[in-house]
């Protein structure tokens, strides 16, 4: 497969808000790129927006194809629901897209890096198999260090490459955490930061790390 996966240190850090303003802006600048939101927990409406991102050029129902009405981890939702998480069908469908799509494919992850689907497979054991290079969304502000480094170190001990950072300022205070977060995480990773707007609007000069042409 070729394209990105998406990943977020927590639910609710703005992975799909990044997803839709990513794919908007490479769509934009001419590349043809999917996104995907596979599995889905609670309601739709993250698969609802990348629906709309891409006007409707791909089906919902293929950019998401399993989802849990709980919104709760796949494996506590299954077990509550008293069923098996339908991995062979992830793998036939995305398998399936594949064949019918040339892609780029932005796959985006279910809450954080390492939520389970299964006993022994979950968002990490799947990013694997794919075996695309990592986006990380995070939050903006105080607290972001600490959770940001330990999801890059367990991508990097998958092993998995990681493109960059996101992070978030979407209500992220005005403060020193916020404004010193950038530099710190640049300087302990490594990797390069991407500052995502609270009202960000498609752009066709995003930095080459994302350009996804590589």
């Amino acid at each position: 497969m070729k394209g990105a996966f998406i990943t977020g240190t927590d639910t609710g850090v703005g992975k799909t808000y990044f997803t839709t303003f990513w794919t908007r802006s490479l769509r934009q600048a001419g590349v043809p790129v999917l996104p995907l939101k596979p599995i889905s927990s609670g309601d739709r409406s993250d698969a609802e927006s990348l629906h709309r991102s891409v006007d409707g050029a791909i089906p919902l129902e293929e950019i998401n194809p399993i989802h849990f009405d709980r919104p709760l981890a796949p494996l506590a939702a299954c077990r509550l629901s008293h069923q098996v998480f339908p991995r062979e069908s992830l793998h036939r469908h995305l398998d399936a897209l594949q064949s019918k799509y040339p892609g780029p494919f932005l796959v985006e992850g279910v809450g954080g890096w390492r939520v389970p689907f299964e006993q022994d497979f979950g968002v990490r054991e799947w990013a694997r198999e794919l075996n695309l290079p990592v986006v990380v969304v995070a939050r903006a502000g105080l607290g972001t260090l600490n959770h940001v480094l330990l999801t890059i170190d367990s991508i990097l001990q998958a092993p998995l490459p990681v493109l960059g950072i996101i992070l978030n300022l979407h209500q992220a205070l005005d403060d020193d955490a916020t404004q010193t977060n950038p530099q710190i995480l640049q300087e302990l990773t490594g990797l390069p930061i991407f500052l995502l707007p609270a009202q960000a609007k498609p752009i066709q000069e995003l930095p080459p790390w994302l350009s996804l042409r590589t």
